[in-house]
Parts: structure tokens; C-alpha cells; sequence
């Protein structure tokens, strides 16, 4: 007999840029996933979001507002929008929080200045309560933060988090989240985003010519609580779009045995 728990769970990472990938987060899924990843910019989107239980939005140095640059963009918003509509969770990462808000119907608009850099963020009531992050981290708790946007927040959304500059830091949306800030980020992959010279450019911009090494600096002192953060995060949220699933399961075969016994039922 083959239980549920044997039964590969089908995610779907959608990754905006090489060296934006799950990153620590990877190491809360299951030895069961079945992860397909797509590089938006160069591949083609899958046909149907329904088949996959779960998808995984990353980061990237674009915006969602970019799709004149990156037509994809809105391809994938409108990807993301029908996943939403055919009941998928969404958990989106960074640009992959704003690509899920917009989706969802809410503006992503700049923000007053660029958050860069470790920053301190702080769950709100409903964050330290929420079944995938409750318990995940001391607060307020500092994290890696790069990005320009901001999100309004999706109607019927919880905000989960904050921090100071941005108010809009984590939302739950149903079963789909969208997280503002890395907490994939260690320093190796730190290193491997200074290697590239736009993402340099950019921290040095944003920090002075010292802001890389202050940043993996601090990544030192907090890489062990928030990797571990992510990969308790990642398998709260795979333990339940997986509960989800067994659950329509369960109800789909009753359905289809009490059709069954009443061959007049509608």
C-alpha cells in the first residue's frame, strides 16, 4: 500500500536570476519533494499551475513593474494569478513576495530608500502565531535585506511582519506567503552575489565601499538562526500544503464513492 507520506510532493521553484536560488531553504524540503525549477528568463513557463502542489517564487535584481524590460514578468504574475485561482500556494521570496502581491491584486510600488544590508524586522502578533513561522526566531531578529519595492498588502492578507523603513515585511495569504526579506542568504551565497559585479555595484552604492565586507560581516553573526529559520519555515509550509492536498484527496474519493451510490446526484 502506498501512504501518503510516500506520495513526492511536486514544487515548482521559479528563479529570477542564477545565483538567487532556494538557497538555505532548501534544506527544509522533504527527501520526497519533486522540485522543477524554471528560469523565467529563459524558460517557459509550465502549462498549468495545478501541477504542482506548491510554488516557490525567488528573488531577483528586477522589479515587478519591469515587464517592459522583462516581458516575462507579467507572464509569470499572470502564471501566479492563475496558481492562485486553482487553489496552489504560493511562497514568494523577495521580488517573488512582490510578483505573489501583484498577483493577488495589490500595488508594488518603490519605496522612500533602499533597505540593504542586516536590518532588524519584528513579527506581529499574528506572525509569532502563524503555523509556519510561530516560534521560528527571537524578536525583533536582524536579517538580510536587499531590495527597493514595496508591497500593499493583498485583500484578505494577515501582515506577519515589519521593520522600521518597511512596514509590509510578511504577509499569509491563505496558504501562499510572501516574505520581503532573505533569510536564504548565508555567506557563501553571499560571496557568490558579490561576484557579480551589479550586485556589487549596488551594495557599495547603497552602503559605501565597505558595505560588502560589513554585510558578510554580519551575515557571520546571524547565518546559523536564520538558515535554520528558513529550513523550519520550508518544511512547516510543505507539512501543510501537504495535509491540504490528502485532505482534497480524501474528499475528492468520497465524492466520487457517494456519486457512485447515487448515480442521480448532480
Amino acid at each position: 500500500m502506498t501512504t501518503r507520506s510516500a506520495v513526492p510532493i511536486r514544487l515548482l521553484e521559479l528563479r529570477h536570476a542564477e545565483i538567487e536560488s532556494l538557497g538555505t531553504y532548501a534544506d527544509g524540503l522533504p527527501p520526497r519533494a519533486d522540485l522543477h525549477t524554471v528560469r523565467a528568463w529563459r524558460d517557459p513557463l509550465p502549462a498549468d499551475p495545478a501541477a504542482f502542489d506548491g510554488i516557490v517564487a525567488m528573488g531577483g535584481p528586477m522589479g515587478a513593474n519591469d515587464g517592459t524590460r522583462h516581458p516575462w514578468i507579467d507572464a509569470e504574475i499572470t502564471f501566479l494569478r492563475h496558481a492562485l485561482a486553482a487553489g496552489v500556494p504560493v511562497f514568494g521570496v523577495c521580488l517573488g513576495s512582490q510578483l505573489l502581491a501583484a498577483a493577488a491584486g495589490a500595488a508594488v510600488t518603490t519605496g522612500p530608500t533602499p533597505e540593504i544590508g542586516i536590518c532588524s524586522v519584528e513579527w506581529t502578533e499574528p506572525g509569532l502565531a502563524d503555523s509556519v513561522w510561530k516560534g521560528s526566531s527571537d524578536n525583533p531578529f536582524d536579517v538580510m535585506q536587499w531590495h527597493y519595492d514595496t508591497f500593499d498588502l493583498p485583500e484578505g492578507s494577515t501582515l506577519l511582519a515589519s521593520s522600521t523603513a518597511y512596514h509590509h515585511q510578511a504577509f499569509r495569504l491563505g496558504r501562499s506567503y510572501g516574505i520581503q526579506f532573505h533569510l536564504e542568504v548565508d555567506r557563501r551565497g553571499f560571496a557568490e552575489w558579490m561576484a557579480d559585479p551589479d550586485y556589487r555595484d549596488e551594495i557599495v552604492g547603497a552602503l559605501g565601499p565597505q558595505g560588502p565586507e560589513e554585510a558578510s560581516a554580519g551575515l557571520a553573526g546571524i547565518e546559523s538562526d536564520t538558515g535554520a529559520m528558513a529550513a523550519a519555515a520550508m518544511t512547516r509550509w510543505v507539512e501543510l500544503i501537504s495535509a491540504d492536498r490528502g485532505r482534497t484527496r480524501t474528499s475528492a474519493r468520497t465524492a466520487t464513492t457517494n456519486s457512485r451510490r447515487n448515480p442521480l446526484r448532480g
